[in-house]
């Protein structure tokens, strides 16, 4: 995959989700201006993947409590310039849940830029965050890694006793909206 395969799913995207135009040329602007947009060092900000991981029965999503960042979040990280970003959410699934997983849909799910604080040397900076939805592949049981503080699967009617991070909220409404799972949006 290339930027460019990406710029048409960002498209894709925006079709589905008009409203979110300006995330979109966001994405679309950082492509464009930044030849190495899929690695962690490109401070004007880089493509990061994750993924909204629902059990079988859709019930429930794994979260992270994210060690550095101390917030339950989905699973997800850098792509260490892969540019195929569903295959880089894939491998931050597997790595950080120790569970298989493959994508319910090849669309993408949400998309959300969210700056991440200085830390050591590396300056304050944004993640553009492409996030798409899996499901595990044969046993449901997780292995806490050492990016995390926990992990949870944490049933969608009880998400906000968890979280109240918009984006993580907006990730459950586009769910049910799509019937990927059940729940009031």
């Amino acid at each position: 995959m290339d930027p460019s395969k990406l710029s048409l799913q960002i498209e894709d995207y925006r079709v589905r989700y008009p409203d979110e135009g300006v995330c979109v040329d966001r994405f679309h602007s950082l492509l464009r201006e930044h030849a190495d947009a899929f690695y962690r060092t490109c401070w004007a900000g880089h493509i990061t993947g994750s993924a909204w991981v629902l059990n079988r029965a859709r019930t429930h999503v794994l979260l992270t409590h994210h060690g550095k960042l101390n917030r339950w979040l989905q699973l997800g990280g850098h792509c260490h310039g892969e540019e195929d970003v569903m295959r880089c959410a894939t491998r931050e699934a597997e790595e950080e849940g120790g569970l298989r997983v493959r994508p319910v849909s090849p669309l993408i799910l949400d998309l959300d830029v969210h700056e991440i604080p200085a830390r050591k040397q590396d300056p304050a900076h944004h993640h553009f965050d492409v996030r798409y939805v899996f499901e595990p592949v044969g046993s449901e049981d997780f292995q806490i890694s050492s990016e995390s503080l926990d992990l949870a699967w944490v049933d969608l009617t009880d998400l906000t006793d968890f979280t109240v991070e918009e984006s993580i909220l907006r990730m459950h409404r586009k769910s049910v909206a799509l019937g990927i799972c059940a729940g009031s949006p």
